[in-house]
């Protein structure tokens, strides 16, 4: 028997729920239709970008679109380490509790592998502040980074940092979830593990002590703080420095540059003590970052002199 003739739908997974739930109340309206035949996958690209200009498209969305046109591999690589379950997509729009971004994902990898280039004896002396994936755009430095470690989806350092970060992210969910109701109790506590400047900052922390087992698995145990929030999160909101503004609300609220360069010298603190993070710790760590761009700009006046 031979196959029947079909249609693919493309340009978006909304359009689809439009016409099927068209279909389920006997709509049947002509708007017209344009085929397309034998496109290649740029091409698609192309058709799903153009159909999409007269709708608000998320920058996620346009991420997603573009990963897929370079390849599973990104994909592949979230569901083996468990950021994405089997069979699941990237989430088209950031929310809290769906699925993370192509944004997010790109964002982990690309500041594992930059910890890794940090000598740690060099650690103090060295700039520390964690990148953050671009969006809405076929990112070239993303591009650069497949191109010069095409091995990277087969490291086991970084697979098992993915891992140990996606249990992590469960962990902190799970916390903040009343087991009677199954209803959770904080929002912006649960999700903390994915702003963008906590996830730059633990990958990156996780790169620079890869090659030190003892650190490392120090840095992993956060997620094994029984029946505790994982992150202490109302430790890291009780955390500022003197040159914060009034409405900076602690450390974990905001995704800036200052903001992931204190979450590296505080995992890093982390793992170097051993202890679960405090207020003690939080207050250490910001005062070392300051310290460090303190020191950093003077090196570089010194150079320009």
């Amino acid at each position: 028997m031979e196959d029947e003739p079909c249609l693919m739908v493309v340009g978006g997974q909304h359009r689809f729920e439009a016409i099927r739930l068209a279909l389920e109340k006997d709509v049947n309206e002509y708007h017209g239709v344009k085929v397309y035949f034998a496109l290649d996958t740029e091409q698609r690209l192309d058709v799903q970008l153009i159909s999409n200009t007269n709708i608000a498209v998320s920058t996620d969305l346009l991420d997603r679109m573009y990963e897929t046109v370079s390849g599973p591999e990104l994909r592949s690589w979230c569901q083996q380490v468990g950021l994405l379950d089997e069979g699941q997509d990237f989430a088209d729009k950031r929310q809290r509790g769906q699925p993370i971004t192509v944004r997010a994902a790109r964002t982990f990898i690309m500041n594992y592998l930059a910890g890794k280039q940090v000598d740690p004896a060099k650690f103090d002396n060295t700039g520390t502040t964690p990148s953050v994936a671009r969006t809405g755009t076929d990112d070239p430095e993303w591009k650069k980074l497949k191109q010069k470690n095409p091995a990277m989806w087969k490291d086991a350092g970084l697979k098992e940092a993915g891992r140990q970060f996606a249990a992590l992210a469960q962990a902190q969910r799970d916390h903040f979830i009343d087991k009677k109701t199954g209803k959770r109790s904080n929002f912006d506590f649960a999700e903390k593990a994915l702003n963008y400047a906590v996830l730059s900052a633990w990958a990156f922390t996780a790169g620079v002590l890869a090659n030190n087992k003892v650190r490392l698995n120090r840095h992993f145990s956060l997620t094994e703080s029984s029946g505790k929030d994982p992150l202490s999160c109302e430790a890291l909101a009780r955390g500022r420095h003197k040159t914060d503004p009034e409405n900076y609300r602690g450390l974990g609220y905001r995704t800036d540059a200052k903001e992931r360069g204190r979450f590296v010298e505080l995992f890093y603190l982390q793992a170097e003590k051993g202890e679960r993070i405090s207020k003690s710790l939080v207050d250490l760590a910001i005062k070392k970052y300051h310290a460090k761009q303190a020191m950093l700009e003077v090196r570089e006046a010194e150079g320009n002199v």
